[in-house]
Order: structure tokens, then sequence, then C-alpha cells
């Protein structure tokens, strides 16, 4: 059975036969690539459900769909053929989830998704569930079974609200034609009122094959899901007073910060009143590192500078975070001197991992502009900010290069870092090259690192890339680079997504951190588990290079350091989609390191002191 046919219900008789090969001499009705053979119009006028639900995504302001064809979900792909709106077919669901995630995080708007039920919808879950933990805005949509056959356990029917139920923000099922687009409209705008989050509309055939006459209406969220932006006044004041009257002060900025779009108010705080500044791993971006008062980010694998100051301050000033473990190690020693000021837009994060003395519950950017109103004056704190510079100097993030040793990744992320633009996006996939991409490159903009924190999800990066490069040139930004480092483990996962990035001329280029391990297992094997690799040896890789080249991409192989810089000129030069395999030093490990549940002041700076 041919791919196509297998996401098709066979016995279903309003189901449309699955395309089987074109005939040699009739037309060739092979799907047009990219975003040929689409119309430029908008649809003013539906006539069925599927017609609905591809107005109520144009009126809402969608520009691009990543997603993957299938039986019960062709008639809204038809309703698509008609329509302003970008479609890419992924190679995967999996890959197409991640890419509008990436869309979203990039672009600021919500991603959008679609695949067929069963396995397509189910595909979409490590998608979805990386959205939720990172609080990303987007809607998938996905096909279901004719609503006369739900629950009977017709071929590809899963039961994919009770499936998503736990991982998104709300989803859907659709009813009838008639409202169909409203309930699409609505999930759209959901998606982005408050702390952003996924959301998922489920499409059973028959509601989008039924007739209808009705226009969805402007795409709004339910009533009472909009919160207040504003902190209440007295809360303010009481962590105004609180921030003057600090001898060490220190901001810490989330993702929050950059969801709100609240960077520009985070910088302007910080410089203002001279507060040091760590971030969080999603927060990178929000504040430039190569601002004086940057100390870059904590947590686990971050600076020892910033490890150092957040167990040292007397109060910090956490805005758009959830305090999680990564961040924190051991709660009960995480910032054991400070009175905490916790900015958030959602109440159910304020204390739930770090009690906050001074609750702040609202917008990142309007709680910010409330205490700048409230501060009389900035606190005394010049005998701190020295103490945050001589840190910076007593733990440098530096490595070493001898010559008879193999190449060090943090040289190649270093080398990309010089070669590019600050306005560069990079995109991760989750190991060990994610935390020296974090390390070695010097972020100054926000929504440039695009990564999979809180689920971890390995493979994330190559449908990221891909995700964050149309987002980019949606927003009519078609210079800019986008960079992917990932590991050879986590490359391996969704490398078929390379055939999008070849098929659309993506201008992307992929850093193979190839270490034959799964990295960050084989560090914590041999830190913890008396070097057993168990099932982390992967010597049995490809060469990525050549398979680049059967994908019809860019590929280059670098073993030595006079081939790194190049290798990153030529990749960045081509026109397209361009990999690099990098074969760096196997042994490496990623330093500092805070292990699991430790104390952030007592990093390891060398695989001895783990």
């Amino acid at each position: 059975m041919s791919d196509s046919a297998a996401h098709q219900r066979e016995d279903d008789p309003d189901a449309e036969p699955a395309s089987g090969p074109a005939d040699a001499d009739g037309p060739d009705t092979a799907e047009p690539a990219g975003e040929e053979n689409r119309p430029d119009g908008e649809l003013t006028e539906v006539s069925t459900g599927a017609e609905s639900v591809v107005a109520a995504l144009e009126a809402a302001g969608a520009k691009t769909a990543f997603g993957v064809q299938g039986g019960a979900i062709m008639p809204v792909y038809d309703a698509l053929y008609g329509s302003s709106i970008r479609h890419l077919t992924m190679a995967h669901e999996q890959g197409a989830a991640h890419a509008a995630d990436a869309y979203g995080v990039v672009s600021g708007e919500p991603g959008l998704c679609l695949a067929t039920s069963g396995p397509g919808a189910t595909n979409l879950v490590t998608g979805i569930a990386d959205a939720d933990m990172d609080s990303d805005a987007m809607l998938a949509l996905t096909g279901q079974v004719p609503t006369e056959f739900v629950g009977n356990d017709a071929f590809q029917e899963t039961d994919t609200v009770g499936v998503t139920r736990p991982i998104t923000k709300h989803n859907y099922f659709a009813g009838d034609a008639d409202s169909v687009g409203d309930v699409v409209g609505e999930a759209f705008a959901l998606s982005t009122v408050g702390r952003p989050g996924p959301t998922l509309v489920d499409l059973p055939k028959d509601v989008t094959l039924d007739d209808t006459e009705e226009t969805p209406k402007a795409a709004e969220a339910p009533a009472g899901t909009d919160p207040d932006p504003y902190a209440r006044e007295d809360a303010v004041e009481a962590a105004a007073r609180a921030i003057e009257d600090a001898d060490r002060p220190l901001c810490l900025f989330g993702g929050g910060v950059i969801k709100a779009e609240a960077s520009e108010a985070a910088r302007e705080f910080a410089r203002t009143y001279e507060i040091p500044v760590t971030t969080t791993m999603p927060g990178i971006g929000s504040f430039p590192e190569d601002d004086e008062l940057s100390l870059s980010w904590a947590g686990m694998h971050g600076t020892g500078y910033a490890n150092m100051a957040i167990t040292h301050t007397d109060c910090l000033i956490a805005v758009g975070t959830r305090f999680d473990d990564r961040l924190t190690g051991g709660i009960d020693t995480f910032a054991p001197e400070a009175e905490v000021v916790h900015v958030d837009i959602d109440p159910a994060e304020i204390s739930k991992n770090v009690y906050a003395d001074y609750p702040l519950v609202g917008d990142a950017g309007t709680v910010l502009d409330q205490l700048f109103e409230a501060i009389h004056g900035a606190p005394e704190a010049d005998e701190w900010r020295e103490q945050c510079r001589e840190w910076k100097e007593t733990y440098p993030m530096t490595y070493a290069t001898p010559e008879d040793e193999p190449l060090k990744p943090q040289f190649v992320v270093e080398a990309f870092d010089e070669a590019t633009d600050d306005d560069t996006i990079v995109t991760t996939g989750v190991g060990q090259h994610q935390m020296w991409a974090s390390q070695f490159w010097t972020y100054t903009e926000p929504r440039t690192w695009v990564s999979s924190h809180g689920l971890g999800t390995m493979g994330y990066g190559v449908p990221a890339a891909i995700g964050a490069r149309v987002a980019a040139d949606t927003m009519g930004e078609p210079d800019r680079d986008v960079v992917c480092f990932d590991g050879d483990g986590s490359f391996l996962m969704t490398m078929q997504e390379l055939s999008v990035a070849v098929r659309e001329n993506l201008d992307i280029t992929f850093a193979v951190l190839n270490n034959e391990y799964i990295g960050m297992v084989r560090q914590w094997q041999d830190a913890f588990f008396e070097g057993r690799h168990m099932a982390s040896d992967y010597n049995w890789m490809p060469e990525f290079d050549k398979l680049a080249e059967a994908f019809g991409a860019l590929g280059i192989r670098v073993d030595g350091y006079d081939e790194v810089a190049p290798a990153v000129e030529e990749a960045l030069a081509y026109d397209g989609p361009a990999v690099i395999d990098f074969h760096v030093d196997p042994e490496e490990n990623v330093l500092p390191m805070v292990p699991s549940g430790g104390a952030n002041g007592r990093f390891a700076l060398a695989e001895d002191q783990l």
C-alpha cells in the first residue's frame, strides 16, 4: 500500500480513492511542491465545513501551515488548495508540529500544523507536548473518522481529544459544519491569550464535507480567558520597596519575557537601575549577552558566574519563569538568601516551585512598567556589581584545544557565531550540542534561540530550522541566516525533513556535531554509572555528508580545525540547505555542570568534580 493510501480509510464509502501512479499517457496529477499552483485569493464565501475551517484561519491571519495529507483531513486540504495560506508538506507529522512550533517562536504568531486521524494525530503528540511544556502558541488540526463511526474502533480512529487533553491549553471536537469555523477561529485566538500554548481541533470527516453557508465570525478567545495584565498596586509597591532596599539585586528573565514582547522593557529596567541580569534557557536573547550587566544563563549547564549570583543575591527579580528543576537544582538551595519578586501571567506558577515573597501576577511588560513607576531610586549595589564582574573573571567559559585531541565542538559554535550576524536564528536538537550552542554563541536579540527546553525533544532541530526559515521569509527577512546545531543521534531522528528543505530550496545550514555517542547520556554514564556505556555508543552512524548529497543538499565533512572556517564559509554562502558533518571529540563534556538536584553554587568545572 502506498503512503497516501495508508493514511486513508479503505472501507469508508465517503473516502476519496487513493492516488496511484500517474498514467504515462495521461495528465500529471502530482501535487507541485511549495507555493506553485496556489491561488493568491482568500475564501470569502464558504459552502462546506472544510471551507469554513480555512476561511476562519485566513480571517485569523494564518499565513503558513505544515502538515501531512491523509484520508480524514483530505477535505480541509482540498479547501486549502484555493487558499492564500502557504502549505508545506512535511516528511513526518512530528516534523510538522516542530516546524509549526518554531515558526511561532520566530514570528510571534501561532504556528499551524495539520494531520489526518489515527497515526497522523498521534504522530503530532510529541510536538504538541513540546509546545505545551515551552508555552508556545500553536494550533493543531486533526482529521477524524465520521461522527457515526466515532467510538466504534473504526479504521484510523483515535480518541485524539482524550489523548491530547493533558498536553493542550484546550482542545475541541468539532460537532457540525455550521459552527466548525467559529471553533477553529476560537482555538487559534486562544493559543495566544495570556500564557500561550497549543490548542487542537479534531475534525470529523462528515463535518468538513457537510454543506454550510455560515461564514465564520472573527477569531476571538472565549470570554474571561484574557487575564488582567496589571498586577495589584499594593503588591507592586511592596516589591518596589524590596528592590530599592536590596544590596545584591539580580534580574532573572525567562521565556515569558520574550513571549510577552517585553524584552525592551526588561532591558530598560535592568539598565535604568543597573541590576545584573541572568536568564533561563528559554529566556536566552531577552537581554543581550554582550551587555556588561549580563551574566548569561543560569542552571544545570549555565555559567558559573550566573549560578554564583543566584546563590548570593538578596533580591531575585524573576520575570516570566516557572522555576523548573533544570534552573533551580535543589529547591532548598536555590537563591537561599533572596527575597523573591516573581512576575508571571499565570497565577498557577506563583509559589509552585519557589516561594514568592512578592507575587506579581500580570503581563511581563505591563508589570515592569508598573515597577518603573513605583521604584523611587536605584538600589545601592556598586559592590555587588563588582562582585559579579569578579565572578565572570574567575569562572570564564573556556575550553582547551590540544593539538593531539580531536576537534572541539565549542570551536565550531564560535566559528559560526563569528561568521554570522546578530539576527541569525539558531535552532538545536537536544543533548550536548544544544548546551554548547547556548553556551558559546553570544545572543543579543529575542526570538533568535529556538530549542526544546521543557520536554527535551531529540530531533527538534531539523524541522525547527525549517519552521524558522519559513517564518523569517514570511516576515520579509530572507537574508537572515538560519543555523541548526544538531548531534548525530538527534539529527538521525528527523533528518528525513531534509527532503523538505531541498524541495523548498530553504537556505539553512545544518551543523552536525558528530561525536558518535548520545553524548549527554555518555557524559552521565561516565559521571554517575561508572562509565558503563549502555546503548549510548553510536559508532554505527552513517556518513551525513553523503546522505545530504543523496537528499540533494550540499554535504561537507570536517575533521580538523583548519577545515572549519572554509566549510562554514562555503555552507553559509550556498543558496539552499547545506549539511556539515563535524567529527568532534567524543570525550568532550559539557561544563560547568550542576548535578541533578544539587546546589547551583556548587557547580563542577571538571569531570573529576562530579
